[in-house]
């Protein structure tokens, strides 16, 4: 009797829940802003051994929805796109029952949110469901469209011609200027990313972020300069409203070139050491034979978990690769790096060597706990493998905290190689307040400084002024 009563829950359960299966049927927008994208695509699979149909979709008026087909083959998929159009601000809540062919009760799909501001002129912009060239997600797995919103901090309103650099893997991927609604939509890849964003009037805006599919909106706030007056634009001109000429695509070149040009016109953060006047005199980029030693240098990189907490791993690529691109043939560049365990990413190489360095530097990953002390043995290990008699011989630690942790006899180990000619400096990536101190003494102890990185204009000057300053001829 037990096996029959089985049997017949069994029986009953195929019939209710059918061959149809969908992706998901819950949906949390979280808080929605007046410009931000409002729709979902729900994946709708046949794992049944017939064709099978969606039937009708039953939801509230303020609810849109698009289907890419109306019949789903055996062992296939079809989309269902819903949108949401709330009327008021405030939380929404919205139960939509879709109906297929394999079952008599409907599924039924529940989406909410917060919908934090409506458009300015109230407009109807939103109800239509936007069509499947639009997507959350994309072609291929690791690529999505990718959406970006500058805004002004106060106001909330959207900026128009803002420009905007998305950076990935420490190099400058695009550089676009937004629409007339404050929006770049483009296609991207998963992973650590960094925005950077400049608009007429506004202090610059920068944002790190980690993006895929489903964290694919960012929203970037600029704040008015104080001294200065914004133009408005003039809505009777004919002018203002003709659609503006497409933009021809950056190449990488001109990204780079566009992005320093922009990062030149920043005051880097204020850096504690003097400058020797010789040196200041100079051009910041001239790195000749004539005024700076051949270079020896061994960055100890924290790749520990902390470090994979938005901007701070991109910072630190960008700011290597920038002093990448500065190296001579004569340099020798090693790179260490530590957290749960230690690892030589990078034995002493040329500075020629320009791609293999870039590759190493892209592909580095952050994860575990940290052990400063046993990286920064190491990396005096390496350094003593090329060191140069007449040339500048250093160490440089690049961390956002407390590098010497479970580390008693990392000094010891500073004081013996700076006897040595081998000098240490600490560069802080966004590091907090507590631990500048640590870090400023052990870079005393070591003869060399404490170099901040807290923005992309520091990660774009800092570290090579620190390596100018080091290698100068005095």
């Amino acid at each position: 009797m037990r096996f029959l009563i089985l049997f017949f829950i069994l029986f009953l359960t195929s019939i209710s829940f059918g061959q149809i299966v969908f992706e998901n049927i819950k949906h949390d927008f979280g808080d929605l802003e007046a410009y931000s994208d409002r729709f979902v695509d729900i994946v709708v699979t046949n794992n049944g051994p017939k064709k099978e149909y969606l039937l009708s979709v039953k939801k509230p008026f303020d609810v849109v929805y698009l289907v890419n087909g109306q019949f789903i083959e055996k062992d296939s998929s079809l989309i269902v796109r819903l949108q949401v159009n709330p009327k008021v601000k405030g939380k929404f809540s919205y139960d939509i029952d879709i109906y297929t062919s394999d079952k008599d009760l409907p599924t039924k799909i529940k989406l909410t949110g917060n919908l934090k501001d409506l458009s300015v002129d109230n407009s109807t912009a939103f109800t239509a469901c936007p069509d499947f060239s639009s997507r959350p997600g994309g072609k291929k797995a690791n690529q999505f469209d990718l959406t970006v919103v500058t805004i002004d901090k106060q106001t909330k309103q959207p900026l128009s011609k803002s420009e905007v650099t998305m950076i990935q893997n420490g190099q400058p991927i695009w550089a676009l200027e937004t629409d007339k609604v404050g929006k770049i939509k483009e296609e991207s890849t998963l992973g650590l990313s960094y925005f950077y964003a400049t608009h007429l009037g506004y202090f610059p805006a920068e944002l790190g972020a980690y993006v895929n599919f489903q964290r694919n909106y960012i929203v970037l706030e600029l704040e008015m300069k104080p001294e200065e007056i914004v133009p408005v634009p003039i809505v009777n001109d004919p002018v203002a409203v003709i659609d503006p000429p497409i933009e021809e695509e950056l190449t990488p070149v001109q990204v780079e070139e566009q992005l320093q040009e922009q990062l030149s016109e920043e005051i880097p953060t204020v850096q504690s050491h003097e400058i020797p006047v010789q040196l200041a005199e100079l051009d910041k980029e001239n790195f000749s034979d004539e005024y700076f030693k051949p270079v020896n240098v061994v960055f100890v990189l924290d790749v520990s978990a902390s470090m994979n907490q938005g901007e701070k791993l991109e910072l630190m690529k960008y700011s290597l690769l920038q002093l990448t691109s500065m190296l001579r043939p004569q340099d020798k560049i090693g790179i260490v790096t530590y957290a749960t365990e230690t690892q030589i990413l990078l034995a002493p190489t040329s500075g020629a060597n320009k791609d293999q360095i870039t590759e190493e530097v892209a592909n580095l990953k952050a994860n575990g706990m940290t052990a400063g002390g046993a990286g920064i043995k190491l990396g005096y290990k390496e350094a003593l493998k090329v060191l140069f008699p007449d040339g500048a011989n250093q160490i440089i630690v690049i961390t956002d905290g407390a590098f010497n942790r479970n580390s008693d006899d990392y000094k010891k180990y500073i004081k013996k190689y700076s006897k040595k000619g081998i000098t240490m400096s600490v560069v802080g990536i966004k590091n907090k307040e507590v631990d500048e101190k640590e870090m400023k003494e052990a870079a005393e102890l070591g003869g060399g400084r404490y170099v901040p990185i807290f923005k992309l204009g520091d990660a774009q000057n800092n570290l090579k002024q620190e390596i100018r300053l080091n290698s100068f001829k005095k």
